[in-house]
């Protein structure tokens, strides 16, 4: 079976993680394409083949060169992160449709490879300084890398009228019940 797909990507800090994560948790009819990238491994809140399948630089130039990705993207230098095609039939042969947590660019070039059996969400927040206060609650980010993401999150915004639909991500229980309908209703489209 070839399944449909989901892409959700949004500047970080947006929600998407969280949204994904939930309707995984509470919709059996989908499964999660982990993605590949080279960053390290988050101590003890990660895992290798569950969060992503951590490579090394020279192997994922080397499955680049293999055409085993779907998308891939250099992020920032010299970190990648990329959809293989193996994940993606992965899903499809447990008769799951596909979801994704990617990047802008990641999910428009998924969009583009799969066309109208893909729908792509593009989740916001209500505000820059929403999205601000997020980051620095997360308490993850030095104030360069602060910087970076938020330079990052304007360009990327700058992409939302790409995606087929605009998620505002405001109050969270709200965006949990927008995102099942969406799912819903593009799963019964023929």
């Amino acid at each position: 079976m070839e399944g449909k797909l989901f892409i959700f990507s949004a500047p970080s800090g947006s929600g998407k993680t969280t949204i994904v994560q939930h309707l995984l948790q509470t919709d059996p009819r989908i499964g999660f394409s982990i993605s590949a990238c080279t960053r390290e491994m988050r101590e003890s809140k990660e895992a290798n083949g569950k969060d992503y399948y951590f490579l090394s630089v020279d192997e994922f130039k080397r499955r680049i060169q293999n055409k085993e990705f779907v998308e891939w993207e250099e992020v920032y230098p010299g970190r990648f992160y990329g959809t293989l095609r193996s994940e993606v039939q992965r899903i499809w042969d447990m008769g799951k449709h596909v979801i994704f947590d990617v990047d802008v660019k990641g999910g428009l070039s998924l969009k583009e490879q799969f066309g109208d059996k893909a729908l792509s969400v593009f989740v916001k927040v209500p505000s820059l300084e929403e999205l601000q206060k997020r980051l620095v609650d997360r308490n993850t980010e030095s104030e360069e890398s602060l910087k970076t993401r938020l330079k990052k999150m304007k360009f990327e915004s700058s992409f939302q009228n790409q995606f087929d639909v605009i998620l505002v991500n405001d109050r969270l229980e709200e965006t949990f019940v927008k995102a099942h309908q969406l799912v819903d209703n593009f799963i019964e489209q023929k």
